[in-house]
């Protein structure tokens, strides 16, 4: 690993969104699109369609929102945050559902599995029984949510809906 890398990870601070820092989300959510290599990504104003907003809209006024942010050098560079709501991962009522990006430049350097980890260690101490989540196929997160103890429990063409039991 190189050492600006192995720097990034030992210097990275996970911690709760502030609500001054609400509306990065937007820009979060619009990192968290899964584009296929070889695909065009998708205008940025794609997060305001309706199935969307439900990941950021009016988020931490419900009691199921929560959110994580890992911060470099001042910058937020990723986030994971859960809410329950009618998402595509959504399972059940009371179940909050998963979105996690990190900027592409930290991708790859063990930020993603420090938020989820951490924001799974929350619930777990918040008391939920279960948070699930929706993944494509072709997303390489998708082994990374296996390695942390999500299970599959449905699935379609193109993606699968997983699940974490505490």
């Amino acid at each position: 690993m190189n050492p600006k890398l192995r720097q990034t990870m030992t210097n990275c601070t996970i911690r709760p969104l502030k609500d001054s820092e609400l509306s990065l989300l937007d820009d979060f959510l619009y990192l968290a699109i899964f584009v296929p290599e070889g695909v065009d990504a998708p205008p940025h104003e794609i997060t305001n369609l309706p199935e969307l907003q439900v990941y950021i809209s009016g988020f931490g006024a419900q009691p199921h929102d929560h959110c994580l942010v890992a911060e470099y050098n001042s910058e937020v560079i990723g986030a994971v945050w859960v809410r329950d709501m009618p998402d595509y991962g959504h399972v059940a009522s009371g179940v909050p559902s998963f979105a996690i990006s990190v900027k592409p430049e930290y991708r790859g350097q063990g930020i993603g599995t420090s938020l989820m980890q951490a924001m799974l260690d929350n619930l777990r101490q918040l008391g939920y029984a279960k948070a699930s989540l929706s993944v494509q196929k072709a997303n390489y997160a998708a082994r990374m949510y296996t390695k942390l103890g999500f299970r599959t429990i449905g699935e379609n063409d193109e993606e699968y809906i997983m699940v974490y039991e505490f």
